[in-house]
């Protein structure tokens, strides 16, 4: 997944939340599959996208460390 999300950035012009948010909700979910990403982008954008029903989650930066369960 990692590496379609790089593609579709690098060669589609996406950015990173429209391309994670492809790979999981369009891409995984045509495949049968259930998951999610924790990615970032050069600029320390972050996206986490999700298509199941929870998914732990977390991510540090200079300022604070976060961790989410949904």
């Amino acid at each position: 997944m990692a590496y379609d999300v790089s593609c579709q950035m690098e060669y589609g012009g996406k950015s990173l939340e429209q391309a994670a948010n492809d790979a999981v909700f369009k891409q995984l979910k045509k495949m049968g599959g259930e998951g999610g990403l924790i990615a970032v982008d050069a600029k320390g954008t972050i996206c986490l996208p999700f298509n199941t029903e929870g998914m732990y989650r977390g991510w540090k930066n200079n300022h604070q460390t976060v961790t989410q369960i949904l």
